[in-house]
């Protein structure tokens, strides 16, 4: 889709207000274009690159002579923060010369405009966001107003560290506690719970500390993941925000829109912080919540999955404030913003695989090298420089599938710099060779560090044990992880098309079989008792048809757990008895099942 949308869907179609057009001048071609860029030019595909210009030229050849840019039939300054966003990214691939004195234009008009026309609604909440492109301009310029433009988006900003620190909001957000009936949708209450804005408020501390210095804007982050979790978390990554906060049941839903900005602040974050620990929540958001969102041709997605998944139809029942179309298969089932933003999710996240360590003075007062960094793990080829010299890697991996990571390094002449490469909080055990040679035993949840001289076709081989393992969620149930992929019972699936849109259709999903099962593992030590089945890594490895990993446990059916209005009832407090027989099931991996139970009863030993 995201190669076809401005062909099939209008809002981003040659009338869009973004291309001087009289359609949609808000917020959703820049959304569009947020993930269209990065993905073009990954691809070094013409006909993307071609698409976005369209859209680049014309903001930068209609920029008004107050520094104004985007359309003027609106003049909120929310969307024009996601084209900020793809201007940077624009340049930094291109180096057009146009983008930073319009974008320097636009930032002097802003700060004289916001003193008598401040944030407000979305921009006021998303404020973090628009200080990412605000400090990308000013390592570049080093024009002291901009740190004073930083200062007023900050003071009028939501403070989302003050939440977080006092955080009130723990029980499953109503319409009612919401007062969305009065029209209070866009009050500070509605827009402080709401999914999106939670996404991308994670990175607001390490953003801000970029600023202020602070460490404890550092480590905001960590607090705010926390109460998220503790509160709403969610056995594949995520929390509930179905569109807003929704508690604990793995019936509740997420956003397709919160997935990936979630993925943006943690991939923004773990640069600025180097924290390992979100980059294992990463890797988990963009294997399991990414893909299970999305059908196997990526050609329509969910606006809300749920972790209990047991159908995909028109009913109503377990959102807190969202539709009954959230969680069909389409174009734009409940709301088209995710139809715009999901397409940033793969080409940034494969942006973050690997990152660069900033030289600086330690504590003996010598210069620290330049250094390369494997931040998360997937197939991948990198082309970059370090201390002048080029460098050529390429890492070659069937992760997150199997444990094995092979990174051949080739510099175009020998160099010493330091290459650290993450190790998962779940890979005790984890061994590390360079060219055959055993390294120092690595610390899980921790950055291991090699420092020596490279030389052309130098190979560096991790390799991570992929023990089964369980957690603990809801009403005490159990999920099946394995590496950084969860594991779900795939429900039988019958799609069923409601209507055609365009190139593509909306779908309805029904179950075939039962679901209702309680596992019965050992939860000290899960992996003997659970059979792993390997295959080969072919095309699709998200798909159930082609999936490498099938994991194989016993389970009884429980048969007072029932769905109603096609959603999964509470899961009953485990442990569980059941006078059901004892059946062996196989477990695939989450978004491989589009019909799913991810978080279990357990039996009673």
């Amino acid at each position: 889709m995201s190669g076809h949308l401005d062909e099939t869907w209008p809002d981003v179609g040659p009338n869009s207000g973004w291309l001087g057009g009289t359609g949609e001048s808000w917020e959703r071609g820049p959304y569009y274009l947020d993930g269209l860029v990065p993905l073009a030019y990954l691809l070094d595909d013409a006909r993307l690159k071609a698409k976005a210009q369209k859209y680049i030229d014309w903001v930068l050849d209609h920029q008004a002579a107050s520094g104004m840019i985007g359309p003027s039939s609106n003049d909120d300054w929310w969307p024009r923060i996601v084209m900020l966003k793809v201007l940077t990214q624009y340049a930094e691939l291109t180096n057009d010369a146009r983008v930073i004195p319009a974008m320097d234009k636009y930032f002097r008009y802003q700060l004289q405009e916001l003193p008598r026309r401040p944030l407000r609604d979305w921009g006021k909440f998303r404020w973090q966001d628009e200080v990412l492109s605000v400090i990308w301009l000013y390592n570049r310029t080093g024009s002291g107003y901009l740190l004073d433009l930083a200062q007023i988006l900050h003071r009028q900003g939501f403070d989302w560290q003050a939440q977080f620190a006092d955080f009130k909001y723990t029980k499953r957000m109503t319409e009612e506690t919401l007062k969305l009936g009065e029209g209070q949708g866009l009050k500070d209450l509605a827009l402080s719970t709401h999914g999106v804005n939670n996404g991308q408020a994670i990175k607001t501390g390490p953003v801000w500390s970029l600023v202020s210095g602070s460490e404890t804007d550092r480590t905001a982050v960590l607090q705010m993941i926390s109460e998220l979790n503790k509160y709403h978390g969610l056995p594949n990554g995520m929390f509930s925000c179905d569109e807003h906060l929704a508690g604990l049941d793995p019936s509740q839903g997420s956003e397709l829109c919160t997935v990936v900005e979630y993925m943006f602040s943690l991939e923004h974050s773990l640069a600025i912080l180097g924290d390992p620990l979100l980059g294992d929540r990463l890797e988990v958001l963009a294997f399991n919540a990414l893909p299970g969102t999305l059908t196997d041709d990526m050609w329509a997605h969910q606006y809300d999955q749920q972790p209990n998944q047991v159908e995909c139809s028109l009913h109503r029942r377990p959102w807190t404030t969202n539709g009954p179309e959230s969680n069909l298969f389409g174009l734009e089932p409940n709301f088209g913003c995710c139809t715009a933003n999901y397409h940033q999710g793969w080409p940034k996240f494969t942006n973050s695989l690997f990152m660069l360590s900033a030289g600086h003075r330690g504590p003996s007062q010598e210069t620290m090298k330049d250094g390369l960094v494997a931040a998360v793990y997937a197939p991948c080829e990198v082309n970059t420089v370090l201390q002048g010299v080029s460098v050529h890697v390429v890492e070659e991996t069937g992760y997150p599938f199997k444990g094995t990571v092979g990174i051949t390094i080739t510099p175009a002449i020998s160099i010493s710099f330091p290459l650290q490469l993450r190790i998962p909080a779940w890979a005790a055990g984890t061994t590390i060779t360079v060219n055959g040679e055993m390294m120092p035993a690595p610390e899980a949840g921790s950055f291991a560090r090699i420092e020596r001289t490279w030389k052309a076709n130098d190979r560096v081989v991790i390799a991570f044990p992929m023990k089964s393992r369980i957690s603990r969620w809801f009403n005490n149930s159990i999920a099946v992880e394995r590496g950084p992929i969860v594991y779900s019972y795939g429900i039988g699936e019958s799609w069923v098309k409601l209507r055609d849109r365009g190139m593509t259709a909306d779908w309805q999903i029904f179950p075939t079989h039962a679901w209702n099962y309680a596992l019965n593992v050992d939860a000290t030590s899960p992996e003997k008792s659970i059979q792993v089945v390997e295959t080969e890594i072919g095309e699709g490895p998200f798909s159930a048809r082609s999936t490498p990993v099938r994991l194989k446990v016993k389970a009884r059916k429980l048969t007072a757990w029932r769905a109603e209005d096609g959603a999964a009832n509470a899961i009953p407090e485990s442990p569980v008895t059941s006078d059901q027989p004892e059946e062996t099931i196989e477990l695939i991996p989450y978004a491989a099942a589009k019909l799913r139970i991810t978080a279990f009863p357990q039996c009673k030993s």
